[in-house]
């Protein structure tokens, strides 16, 4: 589809002011966004304000939010349990930030550990980015290999050890049993190219037979043990792959940026009773604030304790530099941000919160596939937890390539109808949920798709939809 007719008259009728940000915007930052992924055609909407499952545009339209900003924002927009904590952090502490250790770095690093009962120890980070750089520097510390493998269609931040194979061009991505090294990216390297291994996400003999090609020089598996935090590994997958990488001594990660507390409580890794090495966490856990975290067993989380060696800006002593891993950020363990993550967190655990968001996903889930069947459209929606995407097809969604063979052009035809309609998400992008989500906005946002497979029916009869 051209560009200029993404969205179609109406979006460009209702979006004008966007339109005009757009254009300022553009001239003193690339693309006019602060992020790739901001962007989509024929230009992004830019918002207003937020309040609780609703966005408003610089144009004055009303949006229930389903990106909750890449599904940060479990608690919805402006919580007052986050905006209370982080008023009261301010005004005790008497300052934004200390640059010293402090009462919340503990306390948050303890409440995590009583949910993941795999991360014994902590580090926290700025970012779900970060933490995933940094467990993959831990691996390579512990295990003196210096390789990983991660899976296609994984996304693990935008550096160039993992920025491969994740939306790669099915023509250029090599057998579906033994992927290629795709860069997502110009500035990627041969050298990321050669020791990053791409392994094929629900087939577990393939990836065992990779595993155990590369089993010599390979540190970590890194993964998303829910792809894109929607895509489910098939269960005897995950606990596969977790016996082989234990036998091979290859540590397993798990990304669980996107999936940590949106599942569950305790993740991805509790629902499915698999435990990696290490963990990475993020969005949710910061409320809207910027954060990660990296866990795992003491025994690998200690080789970052400067108390064991020395600061490597410290002035004296040299000589134990190569015993410790280094690891540090100005910003990390910022008071702020973990007063938040912690409102968030105590919220999670009120009796029935985390139950109501998972029913109520499940209630927008069905009511949409009821929908569509009964307008005669293949379409399922794929997902765990809390999160999901809407796939137009009739067979199963286990990994990237079957998502591929999906029609996506019908999908994004609807998802540009429905931001007319008042339902945002960024077109083609998985749909979060939130505790603040209401039964209303379920029958709302089913009512919009509704209006959204009438308005395109006409021209759409070689699509999927029948007349």
């Amino acid at each position: 589809m051209d560009e200029q007719q993404r969205g179609g008259k109406g979006f460009w009728e209702k979006t004008k002011g966007s339109w005009q940000m757009y254009q300022k915007a553009k001239k003193v930052i690339p693309g006019g966004v602060t992020a790739n992924i901001k962007y989509f055609a024929p230009y992004p909407i830019f918002m207003e304000r937020g309040s609780g499952s609703h966005l408003y545009d610089v144009d004055g339209n009303k949006y229930i939010d389903y990106l909750l900003c890449y599904g940060a924002l479990i608690l919805g927009h402006g919580h007052s349990g986050i905006v209370e904590a982080v008023q009261k952090q301010l005004l005790n502490s008497g300052t934004t930030v200390f640059g010293s250790p402090h009462r919340l770095e503990w306390e948050l690093a303890g409440k995590l550990a009583s949910h993941f009962p795999g991360m014994e120890m902590f580090r926290f980070t700025n970012s779900g980015l970060e933490a995933t750089l940094l467990s993959i520097r831990l691996a390579r510390a512990f295990t003196g290999k210096t390789k990983i493998a991660k899976f296609e269609g994984h996304y693990h931040g935008g550096y160039n050890e993992v920025l491969l194979s994740v939306s790669p061009d099915i023509t250029k991505a090599g057998s579906a049993k033994e992927p290629a090294a795709v860069p997502d990216s110009k500035g990627i390297s041969a050298y990321e190219e050669e020791n990053t291994i791409i392994l094929p996400f629900n087939d577990l003999d393939a990836a065992d037979s990779i595993l155990r090609k590369h089993q010599s020089s390979l540190a970590a598996v890194i993964m998303e043990p829910v792809q894109g935090g929607f895509i489910p590994p098939d269960p005897e997958f995950i606990k596969g792959l977790r016996k082989i990488t234990r036998e091979l001594n290859i540590l397993l990660i798990f990304d669980e940026v996107k999936t940590g507390y949106r599942l569950g409580l305790g993740g991805a890794q509790s629902v499915y009773q698999v435990l990696p090495d290490i963990t990475a966490l993020g969005k949710v856990l910061g409320g809207g604030f910027p954060i990660g975290a990296v866990g795992g067993r003491k025994e690998l989380m200690e080789l970052m304790a400067p108390d064991k060696g020395r600061d490597i800006f410290a002035t004296g002593k040299k000589d134990a530099r190569e015993e410790v891993l280094f690891h540090s950020g100005t910003y990390n363990g910022h008071p702020t941000v973990l007063a938040s993550g912690m409102a968030t967190i105590e919220e999670l655990e009120r009796p029935k919160v985390m139950e109501n968001l998972l029913r109520n996903t499940a209630l927008l889930r069905s009511g949409l596939e009821n929908l569509y069947a009964g307008y005669g459209i293949s379409m399922k929606t794929v997902g765990a937890g809390s999160i999901f995407t809407i796939a137009f097809t009739d067979k199963e969604v286990k990994n990237y390539r079957d998502l591929q063979n999906t029609n996506i052009k019908l999908r994004e035809k609807i998802d540009y109808e429905l931001l007319q309609l008042g339902v945002y998400t960024k077109p083609l992008n998985r749909y979060s949920l939130s505790v603040v989500h209401t039964e209303k906005d379920i029958l709302d946002t089913i009512d919009a798709h509704e209006k959204a497979i009438l308005s395109i029916k006409r021209g759409l009869n070689n699509e999927g939809i029948k007349a």
